[in-house]
């Protein structure tokens, strides 16, 4: 689920719709959970759709590190992607801004810690990446667990509104984190290495 303080809205031609802030989200926030709703389809069971279906979750998945596919329920889907992504996905099946996220702005992602299956040249942003590619989460997982580190421990001070999506026993290992008696896992655990789990 994504962050309730947010709204699906037309970005350009270009790019289409995204999901922008309503209200100020600061750094440390939970911006979106992997819920009950959120479905997740086996490689087999996309193969066996229609071409239609099989476009849409092209479209609109990300896969897990057992390769599978995940579809949001929500507008989490229309999060589009920035090689400067005020947003980042953790171990835990949630994601965090890594800075203060301001009412208009858009939560992006970096789609390169997504197991896209296929290499895709993204917008120019005027950074040095310019292609997004299968494997970017084992070559970048050094500089986004550093974002993620930066911010982790502000999730416990801030209000959290999806908060209750959480379950106890993920809520306490944060904590743990957060308190230094459990170390942050890799967003590299996140990776999908085209195995089969």
């Amino acid at each position: 689920m994504i962050h309730p303080d947010t709204e699906l809205k037309f970005i350009s031609n270009e790019i289409g719709y995204g999901v922008v802030a309503t209200k100020f989200i600061p750094a440390g926030t939970i911006t979106w959970v992997l819920d009950c709703l959120d479905r997740e389809f086996t490689p087999l069971e996309l193969q066996q759709m229609d071409p239609i279906y099989q476009n849409i979750l092209d479209t609109y998945t990300f896969r897990n590190n057992k390769g599978n596919y995940i579809l949001c329920w929500d507008n989490g889907r229309y999060v589009n992607h920035s090689f400067n992504s005020n947003c980042l996905t953790t171990a835990y099946d949630f994601e965090i801004a890594i800075r203060d996220i301001q009412p208009g702005e858009q939560l992006t992602d970096d789609y390169g810690y997504l197991n896209i299956p296929l290499p895709f040249r993204a917008a120019d942003e005027g950074t040095r990446r310019k292609i997004v590619y299968p494997d970017d989460l084992r070559k970048y997982y050094k500089v986004w667990d550093k974002k993620i580190e930066k911010v982790f421990g502000h999730i416990t001070k801030r209000q959290q509104a999806l908060r209750p999506l959480l379950p106890e026993a993920l809520w306490d290992r944060i904590e743990g984190i957060v308190a230094g008696k459990e170390e942050l896992e890799s967003i590299l655990s996140n990776f999908y290495n085209g195995e089969s789990v």
